[in-house]
């Protein structure tokens, strides 16, 4: 039955050989439907009925198929074109496709990249101040050495995007989850962060003074060694969350951890304990879970 599921597959996937996305795309559907005959039969199926609502599951995935294709032809086509460099002020990228772009040493002031795919894409020592990058995909990007003041990341994908010794102050984040990203050794210093989640995210060593975190969820996040004077996580989420003073053990660095504010804020025991063991954090009213 196996190979009758491999022969009907062939068929449906025979006008894309060597598109290589299909072909992942085949090799998974051919896992996941072979797993739905062993469920049918250890239900008592025949081998004939099995196998016919195996098959019957996938349903019409021709146009599924062509639009994956297409995308993977059309990744293929695309010219390389190096952006390193250029005077790109005001430039409108919005809704281009562009993996792996070149965008170094760049002016970007105002920059429009809404909508943009630019998984993969460099921005090193580029100065991006005021960019628009709402609803871009950032995936595995690179900002480091970067001037991201006052930019606009509105609904954006920040998957593994790492941020590195560059400037965020003023930038905008809202309705963004940030996951496995690194804000590391940046200034965030009046960024705005609305309705976020923020998973695995390293903000060590970062500038985060003042910043207004209310509300917020943060699971699995690192605020090692980073400068805390005056933030807030008002009613915010905090689970498995990591707080390391960014100084020697001296009054300076126990005083300024002091204007933390936690008031309202959920955590769990771990995150709870060790803030606990800081002593100067205030902790009288927040819900531990």
């Amino acid at each position: 039955m196996n190979e009758k599921l491999t022969t009907h597959l062939n068929e449906v996937f025979a006008p894309y050989d060597g598109v290589k996305s299909v072909a992942e795309l085949k090799s998974d559907l051919l896992s996941d439907l072979q797993e739905r005959f062993r469920e049918l039969k250890a239900e008592g199926k025949d081998d004939e009925t099995a196998l016919e609502i195996t098959i019957d599951s996938i349903g019409d995935i021709d146009q599924t198929v062509q639009e994956v294709a297409n995308l993977s032809r059309s990744l293929q086509r695309q010219v390389q074109i190096n952006l390193s460099a250029r005077n790109l002020k005001e430039s409108d990228f919005a809704g281009v496709v562009l993996h792996k772009g070149k965008f170094k040493a760049s002016a970007l002031h105002g920059a429009d990249f809404a909508g943009a795919d630019l998984t993969g894409s460099s921005f090193a020592s580029s100065s991006a101040r005021g960019a628009n990058f709402d609803g871009a995909n950032l995936t595995d990007c690179s900002f480091s050495a970067t001037d991201l003041s006052d930019a606009s990341f509105r609904n954006s994908v920040l998957v593994r995007t790492n941020v590195n010794v560059s400037s965020l102050k003023g930038a905008k984040f809202s309705d963004v989850r940030l996951t496995d990203a690194n804000l590391t050794r940046s200034d965030l210093r009046e960024a705005r962060f609305d309705n976020c989640i923020f998973e695995g995210v390293d903000f060590k060593s970062s500038d985060l003074r003042g910043i207004c975190f209310d509300c917020q969820t943060f699971i699995g996040v690192r605020f090692d060694k980073s400068a805390l004077n005056e933030v807030s996580f008002r009613g915010a989420t905090l689970k498995n969350v990591s707080f390391t003073l960014p100084f020697a053990v001296t009054n300076k660095s126990y005083g300024d951890f002091k204007t933390v504010c936690f008031d309202g804020a959920t955590m769990d025991k771990l995150t709870y304990a060790a803030l606990k063991g800081l002593w100067v954090a205030d902790l009288a009213k927040v819900t531990v879970i």
